[in-house]
């Protein structure tokens, strides 16, 4: 009996091996097929700026000869490096106010509860769903009148309030992880509000302030409907630059591709170079 039972044992675990093994390559090809149709339009948008116009308005071909006359008449039309200094200044300015407006907030939010505690974060994600025209009239006289218009301070508060909610709540869910024995140990020991957050609180939730940074940059610099209505030169962001490529009757696609590439190029290698530490604080604390 006991031949008989691992001979009917054997093929059930090798049919399961093989059923395992055909689910996690289904699964690969999944993820590899969906990664590729998402990159597709930058990686045809990329290709695009190293053709002339004549060959980016033509049928769509990966065959053609590179040139670099559309990065060329881009560089020569308008100062990128101007643009991209207002999108750098404007991201990461918003960043760390948005971030020290935030950090403390969270920290009332998850160790310092009331019963309106979950209403008011509910309220703060509610007001991303609302769209941004419905308040563009209001916030541009108030700019206009208080000399904000076509200003980096303009954008930086703009994007610092636009921000704050998304931020305030992924802060909240990481301290909200945070085992509170840690805090009170440091308590007992005298260490005051800012002691315990500043040398207890902050360095244990670092990945996670990191990848909240990170994505409030990104959100930042990829922001265009606050940058095309607030700005017209001075302190117009990376996609300003963009928009000023763009023309109604679908023309100058070449030189529109070669300005996006320039102008996502930063943001793109600044992801790529941070996806681990992005991937840490967005995986921090939920596995137990």
């Amino acid at each position: 009996m006991t031949t008989l039972s691992s001979k009917t044992a054997a093929p059930r675990s090798v049919s399961g091996w093989r059923s395992a093994q055909s689910k996690r390559i289904l699964l690969t090809l999944l993820g590899w097929s969906v990664a590729l149709v998402i990159f597709f339009p930058i990686f045809w948008m990329i290709l695009t700026g190293f053709k002339t116009e004549t060959a980016a308005i033509a049928d769509p071909s990966l065959i053609f000869s590179p040139t670099l006359e559309s990065y060329q008449d881009v560089h020569a039309r308008s100062g990128y490096a101007r643009f991209a200094l207002n999108s750098v200044a404007v991201a990461f300015g918003s960043t760390f106010f948005a971030l020290l407006i935030a950090i403390p907030s969270a920290y009332a939010m998850a160790f310092l509860p009331t019963k309106r505690t979950k209403g008011t974060l509910l309220w703060m994600l509610s007001t991303k769903m609302l769209p941004s025209v419905g308040v563009l009239v209001p916030i541009y006289l108030i700019f206009r009148d208080v000399g904000l218009l076509d200003t980096r301070t303009g954008l930086i508060i703009i994007y610092t309030l636009m921000n704050l909610p998304i931020v305030v709540w992924m802060l909240y869910t990481f301290f909200k992880d945070m085992p509170k024995d840690i805090l009170e140990a440091g308590r007992m020991d005298g260490a005051s509000t800012f002691q315990e957050v500043f040398f207890l609180l902050l360095p244990l939730t670092l990945p996670g302030i990191a990848s909240t940074g990170l994505l409030s940059v990104i959100l930042s610099w990829n922001e265009a409907f606050w940058s095309l209505n607030l700005t017209t030169s001075s302190a117009a962001p990376l996609t300003a630059y963009i928009a000023s490529f763009s023309s109604p009757e679908g023309l100058f696609w070449a030189k529109l591709s070669a300005a996006s590439t320039m102008a996502i190029a930063p943001i793109l290698i600044l992801g790529w170079m941070t996806q681990k530490q992005m991937v840490r604080g967005l995986t921090f604390g939920a596995v137990k």
